[in-house]
Parts: C-alpha cells; structure tokens; sequence
C-alpha cells in the first residue's frame, strides 16, 4: 500500500466514525488492517542443506537469490507451493550468502545471513540472537552464538514443547522450550571468556560438547572469518550493526 493510498483509507475512516458510529468505525479500521496484512510479504528463508543444495521457501513464483558480500549471485524461483532449491558449486571455504526474494516487483530482504561450509555444515546466521542449523536435525545442540559483551545463545532442534535444561561447567545455567517447529534458542548467563562445558538435556535425548568462547579479534579480510575448533566449525561474521558475532557450528 502507498502512503498516498494508506493517508486516503485513513480518512475514510474517519468520516466513517463520523457518520456511522462505533460500529462503522470498527469496521473501517477491521478492513484497513485486511488491507495491510494483505500486502505484507514473509521474507524467504532457508530451511536446509544437504549434499551441496540449499532449499527453502518463499512466495510462490518468487525470484530467489543468492549473494556473495562481492556480489556474485545465484537465482532462482519458487515453486507454486512458495519452495525453492539451488545447488552451489563447491569452495574451498566458508562462505556466506545474504538471501532475498523478488515477488510483484516488491524486493524483500531475509534475516540474517546464510553460511555454508566445504564439510556440508550449514547455518542460517541469526544477528543478535541463535542461528539455525540446516545441515542436521537430530535433538541436541546445533549452534552457540556469542558475541564480545559476554552474552550467549544456545540453539538447536528438540522435539515440539520439550524442556530443554542446560548445563554449563557442571551447573543447571538455564532452561527453556521447544517451539512447534521443534527448536529451542536458549539465553544463557554471561561468563568468562575461555573453555566451558556445554550440556543439554531433553525429553529422550541429551548432548555435550566443549567449546572456546574467547573474543572474535577484528575482521581485517572480509566479513567472514572461519576456523575448525574442538567443538566445530567457528564462523566471526560482521552483523548488519557493524559489530562481530561468533557462531560455533557444534559437531
């Protein structure tokens, strides 16, 4: 809707108070808000990677596409059921992707990034809170993202509405719950920089991994850096904000 369009709309709302009432004005305000709701688009997402295809959805028809931080890109469109697939030649190293879809001559930006490495993990990174794991599925622990400050989420798949207990160094940290997608992404309490014990506990399933939580150094060649670590894959990564999130990719 144009501002042209949602100024007009509001001041036949208003006329609508005026002559008719509460229950006109109910009504007025009821179809503005179809109206809008109408015309707002759900950003494409990225919902898995495996053997070198990411797929995903978006609006049905849309154009997708894929960017490199120099500008290459890959494009492709969404099928009439809004899913969409891609394969990506294979590299020598991490590489991250910023992801947008094209629908009705209207461009609509996703959140956060898409990283994809040469062992086949894969995570949609996720600014200022968890990133998503798209290369695994099994209950457990998928990703820790921290950032300088100290704070820290810890995210991954569990079965729908399970509680998730976490563990840090032996002692229960936090605790949190499954969406009905089927992931949770736990908050944890700020603490030292260095090695730390991680532990998740679920309905039917439990998990461990140690991991290095120091302080990403600046980025001086890109806005990825990536590096194997004892609990995975390590991705620093400049977020929109200018600041550097580190994402552990946990094996």
């Amino acid at each position: 809707m144009s501002p042209t369009f949602r100024r007009i709309a509001a001041a036949l709302g208003l006329l609508l108070v005026a002559g008719c009432g509460r229950d006109g004005g109910r009504a007025g305000q009821a179809a503005q808000e179809k109206s809008e709701a109408a015309s707002y688009l759900a950003p494409p997402a990225a919902a898995a990677y495996a053997n070198g295809v990411l797929s995903g959805t978006a609006a049905p028809g849309a154009q997708v596409r894929l960017a490199t931080p120099s500008g290459e890109a890959t494009i492709t469109e969404a099928g009439r059921d809004g899913r969409w697939q891609v394969r990506l030649p294979p590299a020598a190293a991490a590489r991250i992707f910023g992801l947008s879809m094209t629908a009705g001559g209207r461009q609509v930006q996703a959140q956060g990034y898409v990283l994809v490495a040469p062992g086949g993990q894969a995570a949609a990174l996720r600014s200022g809170g968890g990133s998503i794991r798209l290369d695994r599925q099994r209950p457990g622990m998928g990703t820790l993202d921290f950032d300088r400050g100290g704070g820290a989420v810890l995210s991954g798949p569990a079965p729908p509405g399970a509680v998730v207990l976490v563990r840090q160094d032996g002692r229960q940290v936090a605790e949190g719950r499954a969406d009905a997608a089927g992931r949770f992404s736990i908050a944890l309490p700020p603490a030292d920089s260095g090695r730390h014990r991680l532990e998740v506990f679920g309905d039917g399933f439990q998990d461990a991994a140690v991991v290095e939580t120091q302080p990403a150094p600046p980025l001086a060649g890109g806005p990825l850096r990536s590096q194997l670590s004892g609990a995975g894959l390590r991705a620093d990564w400049l977020t929109p904000g200018g600041g550097v999130q580190s994402t552990v990719l946990i094996d």
